[in-house]
């Protein structure tokens, strides 16, 4: 039963979803300020309002298990064990970062904790995440991939490939559909006929499931058993987590296509007061730790600028180092 499932959740776990959701939120409003400020080139994806399914899912993981992100997927690396001072160095463009500052926002990766790349172009990740799992089945090493991706993948063809192939092959990947409802400007419910995303996983022949991607104990219930399935050979499941985008598609984005109040209601529906006040009521959070938790995070995010700030920028003699042609 779902009660009993979220008590069986320790307070270990619990703790580190919360304090995760808190470390995410951090760093994109410190990303927010500093690309508004000038120090941060290009472009960047911010995911305010969706911190409950990327903490929520990855909870689940073994350390050697691997995710798979979108282009909004700063939190998904963070939440895998990403250092935030490489992080942000990475989007200030200099040497010190994860991808060695030839990244940027959209091309996160980290190899050494099974953070195998942010994609920018939409859905690529959905047939390069079955090919990651079909590596582990053939090794024997029982890893499970999450594939992240969002509303907007859902009519592409590499969709329907990689959810297809990773059926017929029974392969140990679940599918995490991060639903903010807009793909850049249009809505998910202009583009389908759905009342939901999972019922897509029928024609597969796979399970599909619908949860509240705004409650983290609710997302962490339903990877869970996804991934337990996953590592019996039963193969992927599709999960559709309905959130909330805060920001824009991108900094800068007006967001004309939204109506009036949408961005309130969204705010209202905040998945981290929401999951600090649960956590208070369940008597494994008092308000004091809450407050020192977001000072920490708040003290680890004014660091990584720090950091970043000091690194220096790659020089004209890397230009063609690291990069394939």
């Amino acid at each position: 039963m779902k009660g009993e499932r979220t008590m069986a959740i320790e307070k270990e776990k619990l703790l580190w979803i919360y304090k995760t959701m808190v470390r995410h939120r951090e760093f994109e409003d410190t990303v927010q300020r500093e690309f508004a400020a000038g120090n941060i080139p290009g472009f960047v994806h911010l995911s305010q309002g969706e911190e409950a399914v990327a903490a929520g899912a990855i909870a689940v993981l073994k350390p050697d298990d691997i995710i798979f992100s979108t282009h909004r997927g700063h939190g998904q690396t963070l939440a895998k064990g990403g250092n935030t001072n490489m992080m942000m160095a990475e989007l200030f463009g200099k040497k010190t970062g994860i991808m060695k500052g030839k990244g940027g926002s959209m091309h996160f990766a980290v190899a050494d904790i099974g953070s195998f790349s942010s994609m920018g172009l939409v859905g690529t990740n959905l047939t390069i995440a079955p090919g990651f799992a079909l590596a582990s089945k053939l090794r024997g090493t029982n890893q499970v991939t999450l594939c992240f991706f969002g509303d907007g993948c859902i009519n592409t063809e590499r969709f329907h490939t990689g959810v297809n192939l990773a059926s017929i092959w029974k392969l140990p990947v679940v599918f995490i559909c991060v639903n903010n409802h807009w793909a850049e400007s249009t809505s998910i419910d202009y583009a389908t006929n759905l009342d939901k995303l999972s019922d897509r996983a029928a024609g597969y022949g796979i399970p599909g499931i619908t949860v509240d991607g705004n409650d983290a104990m609710a997302v962490y219930e339903v990877v869970d058993e996804a991934v337990a399935r996953a590592r019996k050979g039963l193969g992927p499941t599709l999960v559709e987590a309905r959130t909330c985008r805060q920001r824009g598609h991108f900094e800068g984005d007006t967001q004309a296509y939204r109506r009036k109040g949408e961005v309130e209601e969204c705010k209202k529906r905040d998945p981290i007061p929401r999951f600090r006040k649960k956590l208070i009521q369940m008597g494994m959070l008092t308000e004091e730790e809450a407050g020192s938790i977001h000072r920490e995070a708040v003290q680890e995010m004014n660091e990584a600028v720090k950091f970043a700030q000091e690194s220096p920028f790659p020089g004209p003699e890397e230009l063609l180092s690291d990069v394939y042609a």
